[in-house]
């Protein structure tokens, strides 16, 4: 028997239903906004107050203590100035709410929370300048050093050193390979977690750690225009991947994702590197580590994502983004070298530091 599908289906009617009656929101329209593997709703009130109702699937709401922190360091956040949703509370006071729902294959166990909504545009669809990934980088590890006031009791719930996507498990991608059979990315992607063990495995001990966000996609900020042709960032989105970790993991994600949409993905590096590190410098290891990283971010991306899509189908557009020009820019990334990258991006996030300085 086949185990039942985690993803939440609710129709419509059921995620209206659920909203008024946790929240006591009269919905006067609801649609859907695209996710990986939960499900999220715009929700408009009869006031014109918009929410984003975020239903997580089966199997991550049964984490109840992992998601109590992820909703409490989202208000943390918040209370710190970063843009971050903040979860509205039920009827009864609530952040979060488990409830039994049936998607049409049995009831199961959500966890529903109604966030506030942000406005904006996510990176991959905006015109961002390098003026804005600059302080894209500078509010990235803002963020990360806020979080290193967070506290809780519950804190070691987020060692998570056992999801797949974390940054130190790049080698795991050797497991699904087999999936690649007859694709000459196949041994492309090989190298790179070879180099990935050679390298920066032992230099992990060694990286500056903390709480980190562990998703710092371009699908995960939103931004919103500014009058002079610049963007600023409205909304750091989905803290599912906050973990303890390392700072560098979060520079090193940003870097690989906001490439791929990017009309000049080799100006991102630096842009992104000078912001972050006005506010948290990396140490000798990390820099000599950077390339790497994004080269893993970007093999578990293409790797898990044809994985998903073997699993869930009918989301193949929303899950297999970064394959579209990630395989070019994996291609791209190796042909210039370990070095030339390196330079390319300590030289411009250097130019860059100086030209700010002067603006300031």
């Amino acid at each position: 028997m086949m185990a039942a599908d985690p993803r939440p289906m609710l129709t419509p009617q059921q995620a209206t239903e659920v909203t008024q009656q946790l929240y006591g929101v009269t919905v006067r329209e609801i649609t859907t906004l695209p996710s990986y593997i939960d499900q999220n709703y715009l929700v408009e009130d009869k006031e014109g107050s918009k929410y984003v109702l975020k239903i997580m699937n089966s199997k991550e709401s049964e984490e109840t203590t992992v998601l109590g922190l992820q909703t409490h360091a989202m208000s943390f956040l918040h209370q710190h100035g970063i843009p971050t949703q903040t979860a509205m509370p039920t009827t009864t006071g609530q952040l979060m709410s488990m409830e039994e729902i049936d998607c049409g294959q049995g009831a199961q166990t959500y966890c529903v929370r109604l966030l506030t909504y942000l406005p904006g545009a996510t990176v991959a669809k905006s015109p961002v300048t390098t003026h804005d990934l600059y302080n894209l980088g500078k509010l990235a590890a803002t963020l990360n050093k806020t979080l290193l006031q967070l506290s809780s009791p519950n804190l070691d719930v987020l060692q998570r050193g056992n999801i797949l996507w974390d940054m130190q498990n790049v080698p795991l991608v050797e497991g699904y390979l087999s999936l690649m059979d007859g694709d000459p990315l196949q041994d492309v992607i090989r190298a790179v977690i070879q180099q990935f063990q050679s390298h920066v495995q032992p230099k992990i001990s060694n990286f500056q750690k903390g709480i980190i966000h562990g998703d710092l996609s371009d699908q995960n900020i939103i931004v919103t225009p500014l009058t002079n042709g610049h963007h600023e960032v409205s909304g750091i989105l989905d803290f599912s991947m906050l973990t303890i970790g390392c700072h560098v993991y979060d520079l090193a994600i940003m870097i690989m994702y906001i490439m791929l949409q990017n009309p000049s993905p080799m100006d991102v590096g630096g842009a992104l590197l000078a912001g972050w590190e006005s506010v948290m410098l990396l140490n000798d290891d990390e820099r000599d580590c950077l390339f790497l990283m994004v080269l893993g971010r970007l093999c578990q991306s293409l790797v898990y994502g044809r994985y998903n899509v073997s699993k869930y189908p009918d989301n193949k557009e929303y899950i297999l983004t970064t394959a579209k020009s990630g395989t070019l820019i994996l291609y791209k990334l190796l042909e210039l070298g370990k070095r030339e990258v390196e330079r390319k991006w300590f030289t411009d996030a250097s130019t860059f530091k100086q030209v700010i300085h002067v603006s300031l």
